[in-house]
């Protein structure tokens, strides 16, 4: 492909980075994207086994749109690619007095599953509540998810034009306040604000309206063939095929402007690579602490990032399991639902966790022959901080013990080398604070502080969980959109203005610099 656009450089090679990186390169731009990892997918990472590869970070895939959309537009189809197979139960849940509820793709059984567990009230509260967050959903999916810049008077004109949106978005309620009033049922409270976790909330804290998460996953549930790093390889495959090239195991440590406007990023061996265009897909925080230079220190601003959400911590391993029947995506709750939260606020490992517990192989099509890949995540706070052994032996207790108590048991249990933690996520992610997904999503216009695409630096932009519209793997991908279509439409702009000088200096390719081969099983 002849490359006739800017030469743009992507630092960090994360979800949001690879959708703007693709959408780019197939449009003719020249497009480098870096990356500190020896594989891409950013977040999306997974740690070898014995059983193959293991997802060490999202596992959840909705709105499956997004991608179809992504690779739509590169000229190709996303089952051509990946295989993903939708998934009839979205999740089951387990509470420790036994009891147990499936929530499916279909509306009606849901209905009846509830009944089944809560009685028939609850069962036409849940109702209520899907034709509720659906209208949520409706209604700010274009102004806010898929506008590039959301704003408040958008909101308010979503508002008014209807104006019954404003009492089903409860503006001054909490999502747990929220859920109170419409669910009689505690583990249906429990189980419907477990999705203010999702983007590293509270539901105690978080505004109502992300009540609307449910939503997304009502629509539609995947599972990807090998799991979730799969498709992150799928995309840095087709990057490269659109004539986009992917430098792994290297890190960018200055962007440098000339008349007000980016010339070169300087990675960690002292090269130069020249660039018209920047995109920052990594934590906005790092650039708050000069992780790419002093010069962009002022670009994101402390209200955009701070407070943070909440980290995890994060088991991978493979074992046999036994005791209880699981599906793909699993949770079992706490005893106390606040409990969980209080400690997080108070900066501590939650002593009466919810844990997740993905079963990888299970809702795919792969047949499953001796020991099978798990995902255990349990809350934390960031910054979590202790002696590693302590941390460990704190963790590996309340994870295995809890699961014990409601009767699901591995073997082996996983040792030291399979639990990420809050400290592990710091260094992995350089500026995060070890907060997984950017700015905490509590207070009401918390939606609207992340930064957006574009900077107030001119050719620099940003993609990511950290920037609009947030964490999580469609979001991300839309983040990456967003900036795609930000550059496309500044390029326009000024194309007629540009002059045609050339940088000084070159990238020059050498061994340490030309593309490692991307292993996204890799750690």
């Amino acid at each position: 492909m002849t490359k006739t656009g800017q030469k743009i450089a992507v630092i960090g090679a994360g979800i949001g980075g690879l959708s703007a990186a693709i959408r780019l390169a197939a449009a003719g731009n020249n497009v480098q994207v870096f990356e500190s990892h020896d594989h891409v997918g950013g977040k999306m990472r997974s740690v070898p086994s014995q059983a193959g590869p293991i997802d060490a970070g999202p596992t959840v895939l909705t709105m499956r749109d997004v991608f179809d959309d992504l690779f739509e537009n590169a000229g190709t189809r996303l089952d051509e690619h990946v295989t993903l197979t939708r998934q009839d139960v979205l999740a089951r849940h387990w509470w420790s007095d036994g009891s147990t509820l499936d929530l499916f793709a279909d509306r009606d059984r849901n209905v009846e599953a509830i009944t089944a567990l809560a009685g028939s009230a609850d069962a036409k509260a849940f109702s209520k509540f899907c034709d509720e967050t659906q209208r949520l959903f409706d209604s700010f999916e274009a102004p806010m998810m898929r506008a590039g810049t959301p704003s408040r008077l958008q909101l308010v004109s979503t508002v008014l034009r209807n104006p019954a949106l404003l009492k089903t978005m409860s503006p001054f309620s909490s999502m747990a306040g929220y859920l109170a009033r419409r669910f009689r049922d505690p583990r249906l409270r429990q189980l419907f604000g477990r999705y203010a976790t999702y983007v590293g909330g509270s539901p105690h804290k978080s505004p109502a309206l992300l009540a609307l998460i449910w939503q997304a996953e009502a629509r539609g549930v995947w599972t990807v063939d090998g799991g979730m790093h799969s498709l992150a390889s799928a995309m840095g495959r087709l990057l490269e095929e659109r004539g986009g090239q992917i430098i792994n195991g290297t890190a960018i440590q200055r962007v440098e402007l000339q008349n007000k406007v980016p010339t070169h990023v300087t990675d960690n061996l002292g090269m130069r690579h020249a660039a018209d265009v920047v995109i920052f897909n990594g934590d906005p925080r790092a650039l708050q602490r000069g992780m790419l230079g002093d010069n962009l220190t002022s670009v994101v601003a402390h209200q955009q990032t701070e407070p943070r959400s909440h980290s995890a911590f994060v088991w991978s391993f493979s074992a046999t399991a036994a005791g209880v029947p699981l599906e793909h995506h699993n949770v079992f709750f706490g005893d106390v639902a606040q409990s969980e939260f209080i400690d997080l606020s108070n900066g501590q490992m939650p002593s009466d966790p919810t844990l997740y517990v993905c079963a990888q192989d299970r809702g795919t099509n792969r047949q499953v022959q001796g020991p099978e890949r798990f995902e255990i995540i349990m809350n934390g706070p960031p910054g979590f901080k202790i002696h590693p052994e302590q941390e460990f032996d704190q963790c590996h207790t309340r994870t295995f013990q809890r699961l014990r108590q409601m009767g699901l048991t591995f073997d082996p249990r996983p040792g030291l080398q399979a639990l990420a933690t809050p400290r592990d996520f710091a260094t992995l992610f350089p500026g995060s604070a070890g907060s997984l997904y950017g700015r905490s999503p509590h207070g009401l216009t918390a939606s609207l502080k992340r930064p957006t695409a574009r900077t107030a630096q001119p050719g620099f932009y940003l993609a990511g969980g950290g920037a609009h519209p947030g964490a999580g793997v469609p979001m991300a991908a839309l983040s990456g959109k967003h900036a795609a279509e930000a550059i496309m439409r500044d390029q326009i702009s000024i194309s007629k203005f540009r002059k045609t000088d050339t940088h000084g200096g070159m990238s020059t390719a050498s061994q340490m610099t030309v593309r490692k081969p991307s292993q996204s099983s890799a750690s």
